[in-house]
């Protein structure tokens, strides 16, 4: 009898233990934010089996804007490096994907390897004499890095950019019988590797690397203090977010056959950069989320053409006022409160 009731109290406790640590709301949105990823990825896979060629276009654009949009947070949401220019790389990576194929001849897989890790070495030289400022400078700098690129673009440097015009009909060669450039093939490439680069993306944050990066978003003079290069760190993330821009510009020739400087002014890099802004620095959700927020929706709202960027405007300003952290703002980057917690309390 007396072992009974030892067993029943010890069983009590455990459930008490249980009931302190459990958190039941966390667990129920947990939950639930599993099943709507899980819904979201399912409808991403159905989506091209149910609208017309230009939404098909319109879903592809997404995912290749999505995926320069990570790139920039690799570098501003997560190294808090306020980079302006970050579509010379986006548009390295088209440029060269299109000479490559159109120009020296190359395959698709040859094409698009030397289109992504070619930006690589632009942005190490471009942004290490200039790294180590900070805030505001290195704004300005990144803004007039990109007005360089594309008035490179315009005059036709090397006669190999096709000036103002830009280069058209890009169809590389097809292989296995696979037609690289059909629109179905584009968006579920984009829609893959959009997920890859999302889930390696969340595993840098939970590494070794993901914390150092952190540390300098904070405070890097502490993260200095504790043996951290902060330059090294920062160029490093220049060096993968160079890596998806240029990919990203190697899908985006492949969706519409043709690229032009106009396309990667200014003006596209402050898009790229307010969409890290309005869903949320550091956040992966908030970035896919403000890539639909400032690209699909202007898209639903074509028929108005007159009034649309108007009410667009306006409703980014309202969102900056009532989510000044972002849509979906992120506690990456926060220490956990475990850190601080003595073993007396």
């Amino acid at each position: 009898m007396k072992n009974f009731r030892e067993g029943i109290n010890k069983l009590i406790a455990a459930a008490e233990e249980f009931s302190q640590n459990f958190n039941l709301s966390k667990f129920i949105r947990k939950r639930w934010m599993n099943i709507f990823v899980a819904l979201s990825i399912l409808f991403a896979a159905l989506y091209p089996n149910f609208v017309s060629d230009t939404w098909l276009t319109i879903g592809a654009t997404f995912f290749i804007f999505a995926l320069v949009a990570l790139s920039q947070d690799i570098v501003l949401g997560r190294a808090g490096v306020y980079d302006m220019g970050h579509a010379i790389y986006f548009g390295m990576g088209a440029y060269i994907f299109a000479i490559a194929t159109n120009a020296w001849g190359l395959n698709f897989f040859a094409a698009a390897t030397l289109a992504s890790f070619a930006p690589v070495i632009f942005a190490m030289l471009l942004s290490a004499p200039v790294i180590h400022l900070r805030g505001d400078y290195f704004l300005v700098v990144s803004i007039a890095l990109n007005i360089i690129f594309v008035q490179a673009l315009n005059n036709n440097i090397f006669e190999i950019t096709g000036g103002p015009n830009g280069i058209f009909g890009i169809y590389p060669e097809t292989w296995l019988g696979i037609d690289f450039t059909k629109p179905k093939f584009v968006y579920y490439y984009a829609f893959i590797v959009v997920l890859i680069v999302v889930k390696l993306m969340h595993n840098f944050d939970n590494s070794r690397y993901g914390r150092a990066v952190c540390y300098i978003y904070q405070d890097e003079l502490a993260a200095l203090s504790m043996g951290i290069n902060p330059n090294l760190i920062k160029l490093l993330s220049f060096a993968f977010s160079a890596v998806l821009a240029g990919f990203a510009g190697v899908l985006y020739t492949l969706e519409y056959g043709a690229v032009a400087p106009e396309i990667f002014k200014v003006d596209q890099s402050i898009i790229f950069f307010a969409i890290v802004i309005v869903g949320g620095q550091g956040s992966l959700a908030g970035v896919l989320l403000g890539t639909f927020v400032m690209f699909v929706l202007p898209e639903l709202f074509r028929g108005f053409a007159q009034v649309r960027y108007l009410v667009f405007g306006l409703a980014m300003v309202v969102f900056m006022i009532l989510r000044p952290n972002g849509l979906i703002p992120t506690k990456y980057g926060f220490y956990p409160k475990k850190l601080f917690k003595l073993k007396g309390d």
